[in-house]
């Protein structure tokens, strides 16, 4: 997956250059040729758009479904999922202010902005108008989650999947087991389609930033370096600020979280996987900030399976700027619907690869924003940059909220509180 992403990457850089030097050059064929390669781009976004709604549905239904039933094992999980709650919408709140008001000291450059979304063949977006509180209100139980799905009414769908997962955990064992295989295999079916589509990424990114080269020239590359600079700085903002959590609400002195956390960021952004780095983290618990292993042992495998601190954060991130870029200024209750939905999915979609967690993370967000998603194609190919500090986020995130509970947790060896 690595080599496809820098593949992909050097398939965006040559797209943006063709396109550029084909719109200089201002030659008639080689316009007709590139208008003959650049649907493609749009062929191979819809791919990938076409497994959203049944991959976030099923990867929540059994997330849900497989928490709710967890929670029943111990006071010590309870707890856990409950502070990855208060996190994550506190990291949300970060991502939407921090965003927001880098966006506002940078702006975009709106006339390189219209060239840029004018490039991926989205001239006449039709945006709807924000939602009163008292529709947004009637509208979070879909009458009809089939319409909700079609009408891309991703909050409404997202409840329903909630109330499914968590109805599907009170059922006898052996349904509740049928239950969650049913959508477990539906979402693998989904990830395998994404990856076969993922195959295909040099290609289809390389049409579709030819058409956006052909539109904006090389101005798109500064669309993209601001693009790539304000999502990679929230999000290295918000590794800061689980550092700072670890060491306020969790009571770790610097020195020790900051020693033994020093091999786990480095396994983290060389192999960009919070699954990879948990051996690191166990040792780094266990030897480095002396956790009890009955805290570190349940907590920090539980983190990896659905905690995913920076997931709100990089994605909000996303959609903000895409909301910047189309000009857009979202309404509170579309921000606290992001906000709900942003949660949801970073539930739902850990464990993914990087690439199949943008769309399928970022998609659903964008819907419940009211903006639109063609330019995901595009974002997809620099994703690998802000991705290394998606996962320095995460690692950092996983170890300061297991430090956190295990505060007045006894150690087995002294039999008295860890400090």
């Amino acid at each position: 997956m690595k080599s496809i992403s820098f593949i992909v990457l050097l398939s965006l850089v040559a797209g943006l250059v063709a396109g550029a030097l084909v719109r200089a050059s201002g030659d008639p064929t080689l316009t007709s040729i590139a208008g003959v390669v650049e649907p493609f781009g749009g062929l191979w976004l819809n791919t990938l758009r076409m497994t959203v709604v049944p991959l976030v549905v099923s990867l929540l239904i059994t997330a849900i479904a497989s928490v709710a039933d967890t929670a029943k094992t111990g006071g010590l999980v309870a707890r856990a999922i409950g502070l990855f709650t208060v996190l994550l919408f506190f990291a949300a709140i970060y991502t939407t202010l921090a965003t927001n008001g880098l966006l506002a000291i940078w702006p975009l450059d709106l006339g390189a902005a219209d060239l840029f979304i004018a490039g991926v063949g989205d001239q006449a977006v039709n945006i709807s108008e924000p939602p009163t509180f008292a529709s947004w209100l009637e509208g979070l139980a879909p009458y009809n989650p089939i319409k909700a799905a079609a009408e891309d009414g991703m909050l409404a769908l997202v409840v329903f999947s909630i109330f499914f997962g968590f109805a599907a955990a009170t059922l006898a064992p052996e349904m509740r087991a049928q239950i969650v295989n049913f959508f477990r295999a539906v979402s693998e079916a989904m990830i395998k389609i994404v990856h076969w589509v993922l195959l295909a990424g040099p290609i289809g990114v390389f049409a579709l930033a030819l058409g956006v080269g052909l539109h904006a020239g090389f101005s798109a590359a500064g669309t993209l370096a601001q693009y790539v600079v304000i999502v990679t700085g929230v999000t290295a903002g918000s590794t800061v600020i689980a550092w700072i959590i670890a060491i306020t609400l969790g009571r770790q002195p610097i020195s020790r979280f900051t020693s033994a956390t020093t091999p786990v960021w480095a396994i983290a952004a060389s192999t960009q996987s919070s699954l990879a780095s948990l051996p690191a983290m166990l040792e780094a618990a266990l030897r480095g900030l002396q956790i009890p292993p009955r805290v570190a042992d349940v907590v920090l495998p539980l983190a990896v399976a659905i905690f995913r601190f920076t997931s709100p954060v990089a994605n909000l991130a996303v959609c903000f700027f895409i909301a910047h870029l189309y000009n857009l200024e979202p309404s509170l209750i579309q921000v606290i619907s992001a906000i709900v939905v942003a949660y949801a999915v970073s539930i739902a979609a850990v464990g993914l690869p990087g690439q199949v967690s943008f769309i399928a993370s970022i998609a659903p967000i964008c819907l419940a924003l009211g903006v639109p998603t063609e330019v995901l194609g595009i974002l997809i190919a620099v994703e690998v940059i802000p991705d290394i500090f998606r996962t320095l986020g995460n690692v950092t995130g996983d170890l300061a909220a297991t430090s956190i509970l295990a505060r007045n947790q006894p150690r087995e060896d002294e039999g008295s509180p860890a400090p």
